[in-house]
């Protein structure tokens, strides 16, 4: 073949595909850590956090400030979704800055550009974007490529002049390109910065009070922000910020579809969705291929109140897997006692809702409480959860467990029980808009309500032990009769309700029927 004609190198520029946000909002001390990180010679660092919550965002204003700040600096962008993108992205590489022999089919285009890094002598800065999953960057490759034999993680290099910015939602990810001292825990915005944020894509619109409570609401989420803004720009006066307020209060079904609305950002990948809670959802199907037991665990978390998740109420559900997997699998030792294959079984259980929930807070998804007993999750990624369940036909499923373990748990209202209420009495209170579907886990439902109404009574709660003890009474009327004890016991508790919010009569009423 005929010899490539040599070509004149470039001078160092940024190579990325997003150009400057003008709305961008400082986050804080942030990027000052990831500028101080990214000057150390040889550095990897690590963004990680939850999807939509703006890391991205952040590695393209480190990019532009660095450029601006060093224009000797070479800037690349990697799209590290896939091998297919990560690999065009560093053809496009090699295509910029002219890497002599990258149009040969036989070359290794990964080695080309591993080499010219390390060889180049200007500052660079390689920023894989989106590592969710660093699967491909680990496999060896010599089984389906003939020119590349090493993974694809060997040809990141490490040298003096460069430096790599990851962006990823997955925490395991990370760890597997850099070191847990190099991750960067990227969170929501504080009210402060959530507030900037939507003076800047709405301007004048909206009451400040209204666009500080839907702030609230969206828990300060940038992209939800952002999804926000657009919705209500594009509806202009017709749509304002305490109309769509209004919408989301309305039910979870509509806060799911605004929720959903899809608005193409110019700062945002193609691959990457524009909706949080498709942004979500493609986690979800991740951890559902890769470890199906914390998706399970993450669906039936996706109904409590969001703190204070017991972390007893979760293992139950775990236990009864490894019961019911340990009863398909035959007897290895008949001398085994009962004791050791108890203790054996809860061993199993324990590793498992341990990697559970590792695998969950890597995304980011849950947190650990102080008490390090319970836990925690955003409202929105467990409205999203719940939808994903609802288009997998899973709800009830979920529902129904949910609903099981905490009336098991949940006891009655004695003065003696009023710790253990109390600890459950949030999350009775989220399983009121959780009615199921099938009639024996009504009555379940209703009696968890009955309960959480015994204590809201006992407590002098009118409002709620009025609520809870008719919603209760109702569903028992539907699945158990007017006749049936459970009914009456619930009559009777509305009628308790009522005699202590002072209405006499309708008390009188109902103790007549």
């Amino acid at each position: 073949p005929a010899l490539e004609r040599r070509e004149t190198p470039p001078p160092p520029s940024i190579v990325i595909p997003f150009g400057r946000d003008k709305d961008f909002v400082e986050r804080g001390t942030i990027l000052g850590n990831i500028e101080k990180r990214c000057a150390a010679p040889d550095s990897r660092t690590a963004l990680v956090g939850l999807g939509g919550v703006g890391k991205s965002q952040l590695a393209i204003e480190h990019a532009y400030r660095m450029h601006k700040q060093s224009p000797e600096t070479w800037v690349f962008w990697v799209h590290a979704s896939n091998a297919a993108r990560f690999e065009q992205s560093f053809r496009d590489i090699a295509d910029r800055v002219k890497i002599a022999g990258r149009r040969d089919p036989q070359a290794n285009i990964f080695k080309l550009v591993h080499n010219w890094l390390c060889d180049c002598k200007q500052r660079w800065l390689l920023v894989l974007d989106n590592v969710d999953d660093a699967r491909f960057l680990l496999e060896n490759p010599a089984t389906q490529s003939k020119t590349v034999s090493q993974p694809l993680r060997e040809h990141l290099p490490h040298c003096e002049c460069g430096s790599i910015l990851i962006t990823t939602r997955n925490k395991e990810a990370a760890l597997k390109l850099v070191n847990q001292r190099d991750v960067v825990s990227v969170d929501a915005m504080d009210e402060a910065q959530a507030l900037a944020l939507f003076e800047k894509k709405l301007g004048a619109q909206g009451d400040g009070g209204d666009v500080a409570q839907l702030a609230v609401a969206l828990e300060y989420m940038p992209l939800a922000i952002v999804q926000a803004a657009a919705y209500i720009s594009q509806r202009a006066h017709r749509y304002p910020v305490a109309k769509y307020l209004e919408e989301f209060r309305k039910s979870e079904r509509k806060r799911s579809s605004l929720l959903s609305y899809d608005d193409g950002q110019l700062h945002r990948d193609w691959e990457a969705k524009n909706s949080i809670v498709v942004t979500w959802q493609i986690s979800f199907e991740y951890i559902q291929q890769t470890r199906p037991s914390a998706a399970d665990l993450l669906s039936l978390m996706s109904f409590f109140d969001r703190q204070g998740i017991p972390e007893a109420l979760l293992q139950g559900q775990d236990s009864q897997r490894v019961a019911q997997r340990s009863q398909k699998e035959p007897e290895h030792d008949i001398w085994e006692s009962d004791e050791e294959d108890s203790a054996s079984q809860s061993s199993v259980g324990d590793d498992q809702f341990e990697g559970d929930i590792v695998a969950l807070r890597n995304f980011c998804f849950v947190s650990v409480d102080t008490s390090s007993t319970s836990f925690e999750m955003h409202a929105l990624v467990q409205l999203a959860t719940r939808k994903w369940l609802e288009d997998n036909s899973k709800l009830e499923r979920w529902k129904k467990q949910f609903i099981s373990n905490l009336c098991a748990a949940f006891p009655t209202g004695e003065y003696e029980n009023w710790v253990a209420c109390q600890a459950l009495y949030a999350h009775a209170k989220a399983a009121i808009g959780q009615q199921p579907k099938d009639e024996s886990s009504i009555a379940e439902w209703a009696t968890l309500l009955y309960r959480a109404a015994w204590y809201a009574w006992m407590k002098g709660s009118v409002a709620d032990a009025e609520f809870l003890a008719t919603k209760a009474m109702k569903a028992r009327k539907k699945v158990l009769g007017q006749e049936h004890e459970e009914t009456l016991w619930s009559v009777a508790m509305v009628g308790l309700a009522y005699k202590l919010g002072g209405r006499w009569d309708d008390a009188e009423k109902l103790f007549v029927q």
